[in-house]
């Protein structure tokens, strides 16, 4: 955003600017006058920081594209756009422009009584947007002479309109009284809930042409407001007539892009090579290759590619390496541990059962349920295939709006025993204590393992070991490659390693099952190293 060749502004003896850069309704001119060209504003604003500091703006071509779309009239004069999605990856210089745009709000836009709110998921984020602006107001002497800052409120006043902007963050602020004319909402995604965004949105009723502008990186949460409003906006890029009041910029890379090419970048990226750094770029992309854990966040936040989860435990193009499907025949009769997780009533419950083989391996056979009721609701508002994945057999639809008294889950087991040479089957000892009880009845043996960081650590690195050195071998089961990809873990500060449902947006009921299976595979098999096989 910034301009090598720009000079400081350089005022005349009477502290003012020359006409032709821009004319702002400032200080003793009264109230705002109509509404001026938004790009010739914010191209006498300076820059905060950095090399090019109290320089002013010279906005790229992209730049230039997002302001005019932004502030775009209808034949009745009154903005086309009510809601804009910019999404945008980190350090393309989100935080001046929206700093921009909120002072346009305040003092150009032609709003009487305007009342501008940057808004943020907390109050550090929230002050990062009115640093900028203060810092700009400081910077240019009418526009210090017209306004007063408020630091402790962190709001800026026009003097001679009473018009005002405010930051304010989610963890504290008034739910009522606003009457927002224009709402600058940063990192969305980071958002605790969508109850400041809705406070927001519905306080514009009395404006006549309100905007709200988010900006954000992309997220991993698919239960959030920005997922919402992301989904929204490329059905609109799909279809403008759908909502011509939404403006959907998106700057992102496909999700089956290569995320180490420098093209993928490139068209992320729209600074890259000019004030957003390449060389930066490499370093973390090599850091991220490197170390996996790392790689969801580079995708995330420098690619604004939605992810699974925060930071991924098991990548899976490792797992997906692992394929070499085996034929279920192979497994009759041979033993085999079988681990459960019955965690969810109403969503997704996971039998994994694993045979070792003899020779330092074992096989691993998945089966998993689903309430019949549940599939519509999935389908639609999650975008989980569960309709195409039972219709392939790959799960097992129980009837009603949750799995009941696991009644199909104990018939599983029943058949897997009469097939199989079953040893044991690992639960956790505080679920679905009914089940529990009758599979005791029926001469089943349990082991409890429980879910701390002593009962799951040893068998949750054993299975990272073999997905990481490729000893492990599946058949491409979707619903289990799908809960690999959900995990993530939690670490305790003797190193000891879980698998965190919090952390993990999605569903993992499959790789917990698998987990319980493996812990009670080692306690009862003394081989010191396993070649896996996933069947199914």
């Amino acid at each position: 955003m910034s301009n090598p060749t720009a000079t400081p502004r350089k005022p005349d003896r009477r502290g003012s600017y020359p006409r032709d850069q821009v004319t702002r309704p400032l200080g003793p001119l009264g109230p705002p006058a109509p509404a001026r060209d938004p790009i010739a504003f914010i191209n006498t604003l300076t820059h905060t920081k950095g090399p090019f500091a109290r320089q002013t703006f010279n906005l790229r071509p992209w730049q230039r594209r997002i302001v005019r779309q932004l502030f775009r009239k209808r034949r009745d004069g009154r903005r086309q756009y009510r809601t804009c999605l910019l999404m945008l990856p980190r350090k393309n210089g989100k935080t001046e422009l929206a700093a921009a745009v909120a002072l346009y709000g305040l003092l150009a836009d032609g709003e009487a009584g305007a009342e501008v709110y940057s808004a943020a998921a907390d109050r550090d984020q929230a002050g990062l947007v009115f640093g900028v602006a203060a810092q700009m107001i400081r910077n240019d002497p009418d526009l210090d002479e017209a306004c007063y800052i408020v630091e402790s409120q962190k709001k800026i006043v026009h003097r001679a309109s009473g018009s005002f902007y405010r930051a304010i963050s989610a963890e504290a602020y008034s739910k009522h009284g606003f009457n927002a004319s224009m709402v600058i909402y940063d990192e969305l995604h980071a958002a605790p809930n969508r109850e400041l965004y809705d406070v927001l949105s519905t306080s514009m009723g009395a404006r006549a042409q309100p905007l709200m502008f988010v900006i954000s990186t992309a997220g991993y949460d698919k239960h959030s407001i920005l997922w919402e409003l992301y989904a929204h906006a490329q059905k609109v890029r799909e279809s403008p007539k759908l909502d011509p009041t939404f403006l959907p910029v998106i700057y992102e890379a496909p999700k089956d892009a290569d995320w180490t090419s420098r093209k993928v970048w490139r068209a992320a990226n729209p600074a890259l090579g000019d004030f957003r750094s390449l060389e930066d770029l490499e370093i973390l992309a090599a850091r991220a290759t490197e170390i996996p854990a790392q790689e969801n966040n580079f995708r995330r936040l420098y690619l604004n590619q939605w992810t699974e989860q925060a930071s991924r435990w098991l990548a899976l193009t490792a797992w997906d390496a692992c394929l070499a499907p085996r034929e279920r025949a192979a497994l009759r009769g041979r033993r085999c541990y079988v681990g459960m997780d019955l965690s969810a009533t109403e969503d997704l419950t996971a039998l994994v059962a694993v045979f070792p083989d003899g020779d330092g391996g074992f096989d691993v056979l998945p089966h998993f349920f689903v309430p019949g009721e549940k599939i519509p609701d999935r389908v639609r508002r999650d975008r989980v295939p569960y309709d195409a994945w039972a219709r392939d057999g790959y799960l097992t639809i129980v009837p009603g709006p949750t799995i009941g008294d696991y009644a199909a889950v104990r018939e599983q087991i029943e058949a897997w025993r009469e097939e199989f040479a079953v040893e044991m089957v690992a639960t956790d000892p505080w679920n679905a204590t009914s089940l529990i009880y009758r599979l005791e009845q029926d001469g089943c043996p349990l082991v409890k393992v429980p879910q701390t960081f002593a009962g799951l650590s040893a068998a949750t690195k054993s299975l990272e070991k073999h997905v990481l050195s490729r000893t492990l071998r599946h058949a491409g089961h979707p619903v289990l490659r799908w809960n690999v990809g959900n995990v993530s873990v939690e670490t305790d500060p003797a190193g000891n390693l879980k698998p965190s449902k919090k952390a993990s947006t999605e569903r993992i009921d499959g790789v917990v099952a698998l987990i319980q299976a493996i812990d009670a595979m080692e306690r009862n098999v003394q081989t010191p190293e396993y070649s896996v096989a996933i069947v199914g």
